[in-house]
């Protein structure tokens, strides 16, 4: 039986591309900014949640822009003339939807009383300046979409109820990026999630959560494909649809390399990869509670649902030895130097444990006899923007090594299957990099990809590159 209401008329993405698969008991579908940037986005979104009567459950990101007003309004140095300016901006956004939708009172009531929230949390920045009055600020751009989104359901006949995920969602105390608690958020969600699912289309936020105390908590820039996920999990959904202004993932970014081609199918672990290194229109840790409940994942444009998109499962029937590159700019190479790891142990260990208690997480290593080079990915930055070498760490590094910094670098992943054990990658890969200079090298780890990196600058060419040797 297909997965779609057969008394809806207009074909969706979902109806064309997965007809032949068994009605899922439960959808979550995930909206982004651009997905909900105004009123006509919202109606085309909700259009989307309509046709599938599986779809119960919609997590909403911040309408496009509004998150990054938010950050700019938690920076120290914004005076009261710029921050009333960034106020109104977002004002503007919410109150344009809300006259599209008629300005129903209700509606009209809880966006007021959110964005003089809002003011009030910007003001007490000046003298509170403590991530949680920030968490709580940057929640509101979340708050003001589902309300608003839920409307527009409602609108179209639809029952249709906003409900706040701070009641289930539940983290840790790391304001900024924060923790998921995952028994804990299975539990709420079964006992104040799950019975509104069978009478209504819930409409909640992605992004944030709330700590044991009731403190609003963020996820991190990019959380609400993450939270979508989550919510699937906890509610044993079968799949998660993360609608954005891409149709699909790619086997390169195409404004990179105009003749990269869409992915119908891939696996788990392909998809982590590609999440992990670079492809933005999928959250890296999006593919962590999937994986864990064997959830189906699909990426597709809520702009063209008609163009279809991908499908990430737990078992693919094609599994190709290049599947895509991937690129994640903006990189950080950390160069640590101590004569402490010449013959001698536990330097590494302590390098590890300095990282940890400063939540940084490494992405690629290489060492030699008293050098080790590390990776850092600056999109793991927190909620307000605030990057990952603080002050702090680079001293504590600095007391038991050298530690040099390099910025301006990207680095390029080759994704697929069996590349550490086919002959002849490494040799084809390096001749497409002959002519460019490559500061790190990483293969063997995994048999999902092989990574370079380059400077910045070269990045894009070395990408273009690389997909015309391997895939055109």
């Amino acid at each position: 039986m297909s997965i779609i209401s057969e008394t809806v008329a207009p074909k969706t993405v979902t109806e064309t591309v997965v007809s032949d698969i068994r009605r899922p008991e439960l959808v979550v579908a995930k909206f982004g900014g651009t997905s909900v940037a105004d009123y006509a986005s919202m109606s085309r979104c909700a259009d989307i949640v309509l046709v599938n009567q599986a779809t119960r459950l919609v997590v909403v990101s911040a309408s496009s822009g509004v998150t990054n007003l938010l950050v700019e309004l938690t920076q120290a140095n914004v005076n009261d003339e710029r921050r009333l300016v960034l106020l109104k901006q977002i004002a503007k956004i919410q109150y344009a939807i809300l006259d599209e939708l008629g300005r129903p009172q209700d509606v009209a009531a809880s966006i007021d009383k959110i964005l003089s929230r809002m003011s009030v949390l910007s003001e007490s920045l000046e003298l509170d300046r403590s991530k949680a009055v920030m968490d709580e600020l940057l929640s509101t751009g979340e708050q003001c979409s589902s309300i608003l989104f839920s409307a527009v359901i409602r609108e179209k006949g639809v029952a249709s109820n906003y409900f706040d995920v701070r009641q289930v969602l539940r983290t840790d105390s790391h304001f900024g990026r924060a923790e998921p608690q995952i028994e804990a958020i299975a539990t709420l969600a079964s006992d104040f999630l799950q019975p509104l699912l069978t009478d209504y289309v819930i409409v909640t936020q992605g992004f944030i959560g709330a700590d044991d105390n009731g403190r609003t908590t963020t996820l991190g820039r990019g959380g609400s494909d993450y939270s979508a996920a989550l919510l699937a999990e906890a509610l044993c959904a079968t799949a998660v649809e993360i609608w954005t202004d891409v149709a699909g993932i790619y086997t390169t970014d195409p404004r990179i390399a105009p003749n990269a081609r869409p992915i119908a199918e891939i696996s788990f672990n392909e998809a982590a990869e590609m999440a992990t290194f670079g492809a933005k229109v999928l959250h890296p840790a999006t593919i962590l509670p999937a994986v864990r409940q064997k959830i189906q994942v699909f990426v597709g444009s809520s702009k063209a649902p008609e163009m279809g998109g991908t499908w990430i499962r737990h078992q693919v029937e094609d599994t190709p030895v290049f599947r895509a590159v991937a690129l994640r700019r903006d990189q950080t190479l950390l160069n640590l130097h101590s004569l402490q790891m010449l013959h001698a142990q536990g330097f590494l260990a302590e390098t590890f444990a300095t990282l940890a208690r400063h939540k940084i997480s490494v992405d690629l290593i290489t060492t030699s006899e008293v050098n080790v080079s590390l990776t850092l990915d600056k999109t793991g930055s927190d909620s307000s923007g605030q990057g990952l070498l603080s002050e702090s760490l680079l001293q504590e590094l600095s007391q038991h090594c050298r530690v040099r910094v390099e910025e301006d670098l990207a680095l390029i992943a080759i994704i697929g299957n069996r590349i550490a054990s086919t002959a002849g990658i490494c040799s084809r890969v390096f001749k497409v990099l002959e002519n460019h200079n490559v500061r790190m090298i990483c293969q063997g780890a995994s048999p999902h990809n092989l990574c370079v990196l380059v400077a910045e600058s070269e990045a894009a060419q070395v990408v273009n590159a690389l997909h015309q040797n391997l895939f055109e």
